[in-house]
């Protein structure tokens, strides 16, 4: 064999294993890292959030993980299994779930600055513009993360999952005065909207709503129209108020501290982009459901009744001062209260929000 011929295949066998070398890194790997991941909330699928969750959340961080094939998560869902409806925030402090979505509303003592927006009612009707303020918030103010790490978690992002609050009732209620006497089922710091005209406002949530509505326990609920389409809420509470309290951010996607610290940086930064686009998905489906669910609201047999624009407006104005206490409140803890509450509402007034009450410009008068 002559020297020539010896080196030119010398050469194509460098040449092939050139190519199959870099096959080799362009293609994803088959064995890709498996990484198990327990995802939990204490409500079912039946709930948006949850549906979307599974529907739009976990897709979204697979294929992030999948463009490289680094790693692959090997999900364990359990919806309304490990906890219940309370009991996210504790479950996930004690790792009895990876990943979830905590209902802050409950937790008004644990992380208040969550509820800067329930402080604020009739400010304004859009999910997504609450989500990111808030968001953009916890961003300046450490505070907000680090009511979540006292609790072993790392906060990823908020969510407002509803376009507006309503009343709906067993009875028909038309005005303010028609709520005398009532037992109205809400959550949390939003109870406080219902003081001044003689309702009596109870806790609770949606999942037992139903059963309170037939039962007597209440006369009526504070809600939006898809959660109680999604529950039929409408066969026990056919009369609806629409007042547009507006809408708050009632959730956080947060995970256990210790499961976070193990993870692959690729994984964080997959599920760190994910979260932010499930946000503003969720604020996207939180609308546009709003008329398709008012519609079956209709079609349900249920029937609406505007509350007039003066009624609205006297309904703010004779409300407590709920913002003027929630600063309080934030100041006595140590926490920056009063600077949080202007900036949210500057960022309302900046974007032109119908705002009725400017919350802030009372506080210290």
């Amino acid at each position: 064999m002559s020297q020539k011929k010896s080196f030119a295949r010398k050469l194509a066998a460098v040449g092939a294993g050139a190519v199959l070398a870099s096959a080799m890194f362009a293609a994803p790997s088959s064995a890709a890292e498996k990484i198990k991941l327990a995802a939990i909330d204490g409500y079912s699928p039946k709930s948006l959030w949850v549906k979307e969750f599974i529907d739009f959340y976990i897709p979204e961080i697979d294929k992030r993980l999948a463009k490289t094939g680094n790693y692959e998560i090997e999900w364990n869902q359990a919806w309304g299994q490990i906890v219940k409806v309370r009991g996210v925030l504790g479950g996930l402090q004690k790792g009895l779930g990876d990943i979830g979505v905590v209902t802050t509303v409950f937790h008004a003592d644990k992380v208040p600055l969550q509820l800067v927006a329930y402080a604020t009612p009739f400010v304004t009707n859009d999910p997504k513009l609450v989500a990111q303020t808030v968001d953009g918030l916890s961003d300046k103010h450490a505070e907000f993360k680090q009511a979540f790490t006292k609790f072993n978690q790392v906060y990823l992002t908020n969510m407002a999952v509803l376009d507006t609050y309503q009343i709906f009732s067993k009875k028909p209620v038309a005005h303010l005065a028609d709520m005398n006497g009532l037992k109205i089922g809400s959550a949390g710091l939003n109870l406080r909207w219902l003081e001044g005209f003689g309702a009596a406002g109870v806790a609770g949530s949606l999942v037992h709503y139903y059963n309170q509505l037939s039962t007597g326990v209440l006369d009526a609920i504070m809600l939006w129209p898809e959660a109680v389409v999604g529950r039929k809420m409408y066969e026990v509470a056919p009369y609806m108020l629409k007042a547009d309290l507006g809408t708050a951010n009632s959730k956080v996607v947060s995970a256990n501290l210790d499961t976070w610290k193990d993870l692959p940086d690729e994984v964080k930064t997959a599920i760190q982009e994910a979260s932010i686009l499930y946000r503003d998905h969720m604020a996207d489906e939180a609308l546009k459901l709003a008329d398709s669910s008012l519609k079956a609201f209709v079609a349900g047999g249920g029937k609406v009744t505007e509350l007039s624009q003066a009624e609205r407006q006297e309904w703010a104005d004779k409300m407590p001062n709920v913002a003027a206490d929630w600063v309080a409140a934030r100041q006595k803890e140590g926490l920056p209260g009063a600077t949080i509450m202007k900036s949210y509402m500057d960022t309302m007034r900046a974007n032109n929000q119908p705002i009725l009450r400017q919350w802030d410009r009372e506080i210290g008068s």
